[in-house]
């Protein structure tokens, strides 16, 4: 992934980012530094909070944890919850189908970004677009979930 341009936010962007994300998952995201990164050929922006790649927009949509940044704030709604025979498939990117769910939180609307986490442990594997909304999730066939960003992507994987 090559960077188009980095540079620090004002406050007042770093603010608008943390109620945000606030508003969607119920975390506060605290840091010293956020810095904002293009890439040239990607469809998402990201930002780094103290370094760390912890926040990305998808489509120029609102501010959403990345999958480290998920994993670093424990989201507290928002979260589908796959069983442990989704976690290989889910982690490759795969979208997300009703059998492997869990549970998945009732405030979901169709269309609401949403971190994909595992059962055991509670750790995210993905970042997907809810499909259905949240009571609708669990169930017998159906994809529910749309993958956006998972565990070892180039959004993964990228470091300042």
């Amino acid at each position: 992934m090559q960077v188009k341009s980095r540079h620090h936010l004002r406050s007042d962007d770093i603010t608008a980012i943390r109620e945000a994300v606030a508003d969607h998952l119920g975390v506060d995201i605290d840091g010293e530094t956020f810095e904002f990164v293009e890439f040239v050929d990607a469809n998402y922006e990201l930002v780094l909070v103290d370094g760390d790649p912890a926040v990305f927009y998808v489509d120029d949509d609102e501010p959403f944890l990345t999958v480290r940044g998920a994993n670093d704030y424990e989201p507290e709604t928002g979260v589908v919850t796959v069983d442990a025979g989704a976690i290989s498939f889910v982690s490759d990117g795969a979208d997300v189908m009703r059998p492997g769910i869990v549970e998945a939180d009732a405030a979901i609307r169709e269309g609401d970004l949403v971190v994909i986490a595992e059962e055991t442990h509670g750790k995210v594997l993905a970042v997907g677009r809810a499909m259905v909304d949240g009571d609708e999730m669990a169930g017998e066939s159906g994809k529910v979930v749309s993958s956006i960003h998972h565990v070892g992507d180039e959004l993964y994987e990228f470091s300042a």
